[in-house]
């Protein structure tokens, strides 16, 4: 007598199968962490802000904030607000929404090197990596222009 389901045998040898469930499961963890990089940064830039606007609301009445940042570069603009959080007599709703801006902008750079060191160090992807440095050494050189 003949069995009714012949049980389903995978071609894929043993080794090679847990080869390539290693890496999948080095995917996904690598999306999880890129998901959570890019939602941290987005949650830190919306708490700022909001910090920022409503002391702002409770200290003027109003949620105009009257400031110019043209002709800085990413890094003029947050050594800036770097020296006005460390000076306590600068202190201000400004600065909240300064580093919330900040934050925000940081946050693809971030993602940007961890892929970087992802490709290298778990997949030993050397052409993924030099494509990631690539845009990691165009986003450097944006942040520093006008």
């Amino acid at each position: 007598m003949k069995p009714k389901h012949a049980p389903h045998t995978d071609p894929t040898p043993m080794p090679a199968r847990a080869k390539l469930e290693r890496e999948a499961r080095q995917e996904h963890e690598m999306e999880l962490l890129v998901g959570y990089l890019l939602l941290s940064g987005v949650l830190l830039s919306i708490l700022l802000v909001v910090t920022g606007m409503a002391w702002e609301y409770v200290k003027t009445g109003s949620l105009h904030l009257n400031y110019l940042i043209a002709g800085m570069n990413f890094f003029q603009f947050l050594v800036g607000d770097l020296r006005a959080i460390l000076t306590p007599s600068l202190i201000g709703p400004r600065a909240f929404v300064n580093l919330a801006i900040a934050a925000l902008l940081f946050t693809p750079y971030i993602r940007v090197v961890s892929s970087m060191v992802f490709f290298a160090a778990a997949e030993k992807n050397w052409k993924y990596t030099a494509f990631t440095a690539f845009v990691g050494v165009v986003l450097t050189y944006s942040l520093f222009l006008r």
